[in-house]
């Protein structure tokens, strides 16, 4: 079976051919980093446009990367939301177009359902139940996967996802767009403990986060540094503040697996690529974590195709031609 994973949520166009339930074929991705750099964010009409520059070529070096042609597919995934409405609207309209023309069954997949597959492309023996930690620069959450379709939302973030923290405290330091890579390379060679900034939420019994009175706590800071006329210890000031991400995550995954009994635990988003995020999980010998590779804790295409392909073989979704994107989409399944 040949599943062609469409994704264009926001900034990056991803192509991904799967056979079966986990050989990937050829997958693609084309950022657009550089493009939205210089606004120190994602642009969406800018974004939107780049997709319909970038999708249709993508599709046809898969296919042809692949050997195979649009009619020998066996079903079309794309995401269908959460994300940026017009670059939804791309992918979304791109992937009935090809449905229609190659008369092949299209499935709409939620964003964050994708992200939840993300790790299980390379790890056969995670089955529900399972605990996933999606953290990205949209969302920050936690989801009891009892089965494939059958999720509960324990926890999410009440302000800034995490991602979103990072993006915020680069631009109080004047680093570049993205943050969160960027922190973490020079939290590397930073004391972590240099200031004793607030982890968020650390003392309360509820499975949710906060970030926002941490990139307070960041920003009053340097304003302090700058008043005195001190030169900012960037590096320092990086680690101080990753460190009291990472506790904030861990401290609320650790949570929820004594609440639900649950020690398998997954993590994926764009955050999930930090290095000490990924080494506070791995060595934590409470629960067993499973990862993403780095190439695909970022959005992807083939974590679309996986779930598209679950969702169709796995709990009898038909093909649906009215895909509709949408922007604000809640139900993950």
């Amino acid at each position: 079976m040949f599943t062609l994973g469409i994704e264009t949520s926001c900034d990056d166009t991803g192509v991904a051919v799967l056979k079966d339930e986990r050989e990937v074929l050829c997958e693609y991705l084309s950022s657009q980093i550089k493009d939205h750099s210089r606004f120190g964010g994602v642009i969406p009409e800018f974004a939107a446009r780049k997709h319909l520059e970038n999708l249709l070529p993508l599709v046809d070096a898969a296919l042809r990367e692949c050997g195979i042609r649009g009619q020998d597919l066996d079903l079309i995934a794309v995401t269908r939301g959460p994300g940026l409405m017009g670059s939804l609207i791309v992918g979304v309209q791109t992937a009935r177009a090809l449905s229609q023309v190659w008369g092949v069954p299209l499935i709409g997949v939620n964003h964050l359902e994708g992200h939840l597959f993300a790790p299980l492309v390379d790890a056969e023996d995670l089955e529900p139940p399972f605990l996933s930690l999606i953290v990205s620069g949209g969302h920050t959450e936690i989801i009891r996967v009892d089965a494939f379709g059958k999720y509960e939302l324990l926890g999410e973030t009440r302000d800034d996802a995490a991602g979103e923290a990072y993006d915020k405290a680069a631009r109080v330091l004047g680093l570049k767009y993205p943050g969160g890579p960027e922190i973490d390379r020079l939290a590397k060679n930073g004391n972590a403990k240099a200031f004793d900034f607030p982890v968020p939420l650390k003392n309360t019994d509820k499975i949710e986060f906060s970030f926002s009175g941490l990139k307070t706590a960041l920003l009053w800071q340097v304003k302090k540094l700058e008043e005195a006329g001190q030169e900012l210890p960037i590096e320092d000031l990086c680690a101080s503040f990753q460190r009291c991400v990472v506790e904030a995550l861990l401290n609320k995954i650790l949570l929820a697996s004594k609440k639900t009994g649950i020690r398998q635990i997954s993590a994926s988003g764009g955050v999930s690529a930090n290095s000490t995020l990924r080494e506070a999980l791995s060595t934590c010998g409470k629960i067993r974590v499973w990862l993403p590779k780095l190439s695909r804790c970022t959005d992807n295409a083939v974590m679309i195709a996986m779930a598209g392909r679950n969702a169709f073989m796995r709990r009898g979704r038909v093909g649906d031609e009215e895909v509709v994107p949408d922007p604000s989409l809640h139900d993950i399944r």
